[in-house]
């Protein structure tokens, strides 16, 4: 006769194996990179999602913590090859590949999979945009996963394909959309000046990032209209608006890990006031979780929301000019990434949307 003690721990093992046999399963492909990684952090604490396999291309057979020393609990995992066979045994995929690898993978995945794609292989609606700024054939159009949009909840979570926006252009539409959608601002007279961590451009060893280029420095990249987060950006403002929205991008390269700063200004229509800037700011994320338009005379500090899946945004109207600014920070990896795909992933499953996340960063 088996003990008290016994019994016990043999029903707790049941409860917990039925649990887990319940819990939604989710495979990771590109799991050594930096949004990788942070995918494999969120995922390991979410309440409703478990971690299937994990993929690393040429990284493949090495232990987990050897390539993401921080991630302890997943001591025990070793990453495995980039295959569809492998990744199909989940009930979600996450591909955080290369811009242009990602096409090709999900094109092997069965319908019964669904879909996050953190690379821009179906983000962008115009061939001729993608072949411009990607150099390569265009795979399509998936549904576009930023849920904080004007509709976009819905069209999410009835998708079974989603694509993840870019980091800078998530920064951009959330500061913006509102304003075009209200017609505060004029749709071609708007400018971008940003800058990005160095994560931003990946794990990839380069000269340019190296410390002792980067620290103490900052530097533009990508100008003059070049960066492929630009149509992504005018495609996003302009389904807001109805209207074609043209604008101008600068992005920099900032010394610091993670984390984006958006300075995003342009011409006010006629008679606009300051005060309906802040009110189409305030209508439009007085009931987001992972938006928040800061108090008056307070301004976005991207240490503010790193680690978190939050955006913080701040505007001023400059009488002198006639220009709208509206400044926005987010963790490039957190809300520019691996945060927005588990917070699309959760539209998708049917699961709380904040599953997960958190809204507060870490400081300092």
């Amino acid at each position: 006769m088996r003990s008290h003690a016994q019994v016990t721990s043999d029903s707790v093992f049941i409860c917990a194996y039925a649990y887990n046999r319940l819990m939604i399963r989710a495979s990771i492909a590109g799991a050594s990179g930096y949004a990788g990684g942070e995918l494999l952090r969120i995922l390991s604490a979410h309440p409703g999602i478990q971690v299937g396999p994990i993929a690393a291309g040429a990284r493949a057979g090495e232990r987990v913590v050897d390539v993401h020393p921080a991630l302890t609990s997943l001591a025990d995992r070793t990453m495995v090859a980039t295959d569809a066979a492998t990744l199909a045994d989940a009930d979600i995929a996450f591909l955080a590949l290369p811009h242009g690898e990602s096409a090709a993978l999900a094109a092997q995945l069965p319908e019964n999979v669904r879909i996050v794609d953190l690379g821009a292989d179906f983000r962008l609606q115009d061939p001729a945009a993608w072949q411009r700024y990607y150099g390569s054939p265009h795979a399509g159009t998936w549904t576009y996963g930023l849920p904080e949009l004007p509709g976009a909840r819905s069209s999410i979570a009835a998708a079974t394909r989603v694509a993840n926006p870019g980091c800078y252009a998530t920064s951009v539409a959330l500061a913006l959309a509102p304003l075009v959608g209200a017609g505060l601002i004029e749709p071609q007279d708007i400018v971008i000046v940003a800058a990005s961590g160095t994560s931003g451009a990946g794990r990839k060893a380069t000269e340019n990032l190296l410390a002792s280029n980067v620290m103490g420095s900052m530097s533009t990249y990508k100008s003059g209209g070049s960066h492929q987060h630009t149509p992504e950006m005018e495609q996003t403002l302009s389904s807001v608006c109805a209207q074609e929205v043209r604008l101008s991008f600068t992005p920099l390269l900032a010394p610091m890990p993670r984390g984006i700063i958006s300075t995003c200004t342009a011409l006010a229509a006629p008679g606009t006031t300051v005060e309906d800037v802040r009110h189409a700011l305030h209508s439009a994320y007085a009931e987001e979780a992972f938006v928040t338009v800061l108090p008056e005379g307070a301004w976005p500090q991207t240490a503010s929301v790193s680690g978190s899946n939050m955006v913080q945004l701040q505007c001023a109207l400059d009488t002198h000019t006639g220009r709208v600014t509206v400044v926005s920070v987010l963790d490039n990896l957190i809300k520019g990434a691996a945060g927005q795909a588990v917070q699309n992933a959760n539209l998708m499953l049917g699961l709380p949307e904040t599953s997960g996340l958190t809204a507060d960063g870490v400081a300092p």
